[in-house]
């Protein structure tokens, strides 16, 4: 029978502190920018030394709490390993000034090629092909001219450069820490290859974004991809994950709260988004730029903050109708394309 979600550690811990959340396993919240305000680290304890599981973005500000959670939760013993749960900038930002200090980096082949990438690819202005995807979508006039001009996010801002050298995380793979056997098993849609680890030991489940409890992750297509699927691949792998979840695991996430009701959680997740499929697919009665989709899908008014991810998200639900052959599309005269139920 699925069970409710039950929150067990109602309580994070306080900058710079850190819960106990079972034995060697310690659960401690890095802070970041903007209306998501932080990010959940787990440090595992291998005796001699820590396994660290993601670290924040990279910022003085981060750095200078890292050094205060090394001399007093960690004890001062050492970081031998970090394991990175994707290749997002909260969860990986401090993975290479990890490295220059002696950790050694487990991630997936596909988090680190893309992060690695991504670092090493910086912009002034927003690159031409950018430009083209933010005109296909809809965006126009004076809104596109200064979004074109403008320096756009760079990834290297706040990702530590990455040095060579990492050991590879894939399906299946079981490593050691914390006096437990973890067993590696991938999710997508949210970032491609995202590790999750799961207690061979006990009920522990280290979920990163993929997991979970009161925020649903950003699916999002992006320039680098127009025509990708990302949410096929995101409920393709949540209904991958349904036989092997259990009310039991405790689930110890990349934001919010640890919590129990893994197998409820998929069932709302997978809901959530094929209910906004629903309700994308009957907006598109008429010709419609991706744009004018965003109250279909919200239902809410969203400020300038939110419109980078906003956009993101409704192309993945735009390109999964599509691709199912439930809409079709057509460049307007002003290079937009035109979504419309089929």
């Amino acid at each position: 029978m699925t069970q409710a979600l039950h929150y067990p550690y109602p309580d994070p811990p306080p900058e710079g502190q850190a819960v106990t959340i079972a034995p060697g396993i310690l659960w401690l919240r890095l802070p970041l920018p903007g209306a998501l305000d932080h990010v959940n680290a787990y440090a595992l304890d291998d005796g001699d030394g820590w396994t660290l599981v993601d670290t924040g973005i990279s910022s003085r500000r981060t750095k200078a709490l890292w050094q205060a959670i090394l001399t007093g939760p960690l004890g001062g013993k050492p970081v031998k390993r970090l394991i990175i749960t994707h290749h997002h900038p909260d969860h990986l930002g401090l993975a290479g000034w990890f490295q220059d200090q002696g950790a050694a980096l487990l991630i997936t082949r596909t988090a680190w090629l893309y992060a690695r990438m991504l670092t090493l690819d910086e912009h002034a202005t927003r690159p031409p092909e950018s430009t083209l995807f933010l005109t296909r979508a809809g965006v126009k006039g004076d809104v596109l001219a200064q979004m074109a001009a403008e320096r756009p996010f760079n990834f290297c801002d706040v990702v530590a450069k990455m040095p060579l050298g990492f050991s590879r995380l894939d399906e299946g793979t079981t490593l050691h820490a914390a006096g437990r056997r973890w067993q590696v098993r991938l999710g997508q849609g949210h970032a491609p290859d995202h590790a999750t680890l799961w207690s061979l030991d006990d009920t522990l489940v280290l979920g990163g974004d993929q997991f979970l409890a009161t925020i649903t992750p950003n699916i999002g297509v992006y320039a680098t991809e127009p025509d990708a699927d990302p949410l096929s691949e995101w409920l393709t792998s949540c209904r991958r994950f349904q036989p092997v979840a259990e009310n039991a695991h405790l689930v110890l996430p990349g934001h919010k709260l640890p919590f129990t009701g893994l197998p409820l959680r998929l069932s709302q997740k997978i809901a959530s988004h094929e209910a906004a499929l629903a309700r994308l697919l009957d907006h598109l009665a008429t010709p419609t730029r991706a744009v004018d989709c965003f109250s279909a899908l919200y239902r809410r008014a969203l400020g300038p903050d939110d419109f980078g991810l906003a956009l993101a998200e409704t192309l993945a639900h735009l390109n999964c109708l599509h691709r199912q052959g439930q809409i079709t599309r057509h460049l307007s005269d002003d290079g937009a394309w035109m979504w419309q139920r089929a």
